[in-house]
C-alpha cells in the first residue's frame, strides 16, 4: 500500500463512520487538529502512540499504522496550479499577497524565510454578521540566510 491508497483508505473511513477530522485529532493527545488532519492527508508523520490509537479507531492494519509514521513526500498536490476553487484561493493569495509577505518578512526580520517545519497553525470560525468568516493564523521560525 502507498502512502496516498493509505490517504484515501482514511478519508472514506472517516466518511463510512461519521467521524470529523477533529474526532480523529482529540485521539492524538497534544496534537493539534490541523497536525494530525495534515498527516492522515498524506503530508505529515504521527508519533507512534498517535498513530496506534487513530488507526485502531479506523480499523488499520500494523503495516498502515506504521506507514503513519514514515516521512510522506510533502507538498504533493496533483497539479501546478490547483483547480479546487478552496486551495486555488490559497494559490491566489500567495500569488496577489506573496511579494508583500516577502516585502513586509524581509523588513522586519531581515533576508530569510518563515519555516513550515518549526510551524504552527489555527484553523477557526469567526461568526460575522455578514457571513461567518474563516480564520487562519500561521506562525513559522523565522530562518535567516547565513552568509558562508
Amino acid at each position: 500500500m502507498t502512502r496516498a491508497e493509505l490517504t484515501e483508505k482514511i478519508v472514506r473511513t472517516r466518511i463510512e463512520q461519521g467521524l470529523s477530522w477533529a474526532e480523529l485529532a482529540a485521539l492524538a493527545t497534544g496534537l493539534s487538529k490541523e497536525y494530525v488532519t495534515a498527516a492522515l492527508l498524506g503530508q505529515m508523520t504521527l508519533p507512534a502512540e498517535a498513530a496506534q490509537a487513530i488507526g485502531d479507531r479506523l480499523g488499520l492494519d500494523p503495516y498502515e499504522i506504521r506507514l503513519l509514521q514514515v516521512p510522506p513526500y510533502r507538498g504533493s498536490l496533483p497539479t501546478a496550479v490547483p483547480t479546487d476553487p478552496l486551495v486555488y484561493r490559497f494559490h491566489e493569495l500567495v500569488s496577489v499577497y506573496g511579494t508583500t509577505f516577502k516585502a513586509l518578512i524581509h523588513e522586519e526580520f531581515g533576508d530569510g524565510i518563515m519555516s513550515a517545519i518549526d510551524f504552527r497553525m489555527d484553523l477557526r470560525r469567526e461568526p460575522d454578521p455578514a457571513g461567518d468568516r474563516v480564520s487562519i493564523t500561521m506562525s513559522g521560525k523565522f530562518l535567516p540566510y547565513k552568509p558562508f
